[in-house]
């Protein structure tokens, strides 16, 4: 009588939390003694353990990002494994869809799969029928957990609990609790005073900076260390507007009394958010909307030397407004963050302007796309293509705002602005397009 075939059995083990794996015996080694006792129970079917061990503590079924399961995976491929035992179907995997990508490279590599505590075999039709359905089990667990750890999260809000993640400046983490820090809780309150005081960001942030003050720098819980970056507006804004600082819990917009306590008054607060609400009015002002449709030419193509982009903006004097673009480490870092910090509109539009209509007019730089684009399509005459070409120049004027867009981005790659002046780069077909988009135009189609 012949001996049964031997077969290589690799145990994987997993638990989604870190809990309890410190203890001499844990969920592991529950899970890996049952499928070393199943494993032993077959020896007459010539069953044999491998000695390498596949386990996962503290990670998650959800995804297949997991150290212990790509070894046994690469084991899989490499003809090292016929069968795969585990204590329950939702420890190798809780998503239908890794779990079908998974059957389908088991059956690649004929290895079947064993659930100690749901006995089926994935070879048969019924087996994997109890597999999807136990499999959809999973996911709604998986799923049902997602809600409940949710609820709990918002339950803990609305006691004022913090719940985890980066504190705030201002505040350590004790014990689940935020407690403040003396050195950082005096900066704020020194900053929301100066602000209630002196409605200036860029003054305050400009010496926020050269003081060297920095974002939090915190260590995780697990060991960590997240270094702090020089403060700039963005940074000093969203600490405003975090009511944490008055003793708020917020959760999903909605604000619940705190377990902690503010470091800033009341009044003081209430001071800043007015400055704040009076500075995006001002701001905005009563021409917002007209100021934000008014043309911007060059919008995407002005950077600095630094590679900083140049942004449309305007600002308001009575009832005039003035386009602009500005540098965006201007916005961030005040007027000492870049050497160049706006540029007026309308004058840099016409310089670029300027020369982009000498380009047109440049006679060696027409005939070049013209031989090209007449080579591509030998039914347009090159006269044809110098008329076209001729005639953007004359009619610039006339142009919609859309339409000289249109042509800027057809020609133009960047633009670098400098102390001494600007660099146009052009792009290299930019031409060759623009000849044609107006042999395309229904006029030129006419002729």
């Amino acid at each position: 009588m012949n001996a049964p075939r031997k077969l290589c059995c690799a145990v994987y083990t997993r638990k989604s939390t870190e809990e309890g794996l410190d203890q001499n015996f844990n969920s592991l080694h529950a899970q890996r003694d049952a499928c070393d006792n199943y494993i032993a129970s077959q020896k007459s079917e010539g069953w044999l353990m491998l000695g390498d061990r596949y386990d996962d503590g503290g990670f998650s079924g959800g995804n297949m990002d997991r150290p212990g399961l790509k070894r046994l995976l690469d084991d899989v491929r490499r003809g090292f494994v016929d069968t795969i035992v585990v204590y329950k179907i939702d420890r190798l995997s809780r998503s239908l869809a890794d779990f079908a990508k998974l059957v389908e490279l088991f059956d690649q590599h004929k290895v079947t799969f064993v659930s100690v505590t749901q006995s089926f075999n994935t070879t048969t039709s019924m087996g994997r029928l109890t597999l999807n359905i136990l499999l959809s089990f999973a996911q709604f667990e998986r799923e049902l957990s997602g809600e409940r750890v949710r609820d709990k999260i918002s339950a803990s809000r609305q006691r004022g609990i913090w719940m985890g993640g980066m504190p705030p400046l201002g505040y350590d983490v004790i014990e689940r609790k935020l407690i403040a820090n003396p050195a950082e809780a005096q900066l704020v309150t020194e900053m929301f005073s100066r602000f209630a005081t002196v409605p200036s960001m860029a003054t305050l942030v400009r010496d926020l900076r050269a003081r060297g003050v920095t974002s939090k720098c915190w260590t995780t819980s697990k060991g960590i260390e997240r270094k702090g970056k020089l403060i700039d507006k963005g940074y000093v804004y969203k600490i405003f507007n975090n009511a944490v600082y008055i003793g708020i819990a917020a959760y999903k917009g909605t604000h619940y009394p705190g377990e902690h306590q503010g470091i800033v008054s009341q009044e003081i607060w209430d001071r800043v958010q007015e400055h704040l609400q009076n500075g995006d009015r001002k701001q905005k002002g009563p021409h917002a909307d007209r100021a934000s449709k008014a043309p911007s030419l060059l919008r995407g193509l002005l950077f600095s030397e630094q590679n900083r982009a140049f942004t449309p903006g305007y600002t308001q004097k009575g009832t005039k407004f003035y386009r602009y673009y500005i540098n965006t480490d201007a916005i961030k870092l005040g007027k000492t963050g870049c050497e160049i910090q706006r540029l007026p509109a309308g004058e840099i539009e016409t310089v670029v302007v300027e020369k982009l209509r000498h380009v047109l007019r440049a006679p060696e730089v027409l005939a070049h796309a013209v031989r090209e684009v007449a080579g591509l399509r030998p039914k347009i005459k090159e006269a044809e293509c110098i008329r076209a070409l001729q005639s953007i120049d004359p009619v610039w004027d006339e142009l919609f705002p859309s339409e000289q867009a249109n042509i800027v981005r057809t020609l133009v790659e960047r633009i670098t602005v400098r102390r001494e002046g600007i660099t146009i780069q052009w792009r290299d077909q930019g031409m060759n397009n623009l000849l044609r988009e107006t042999l395309s135009a229904p006029a030129m189609e006419a002729a």
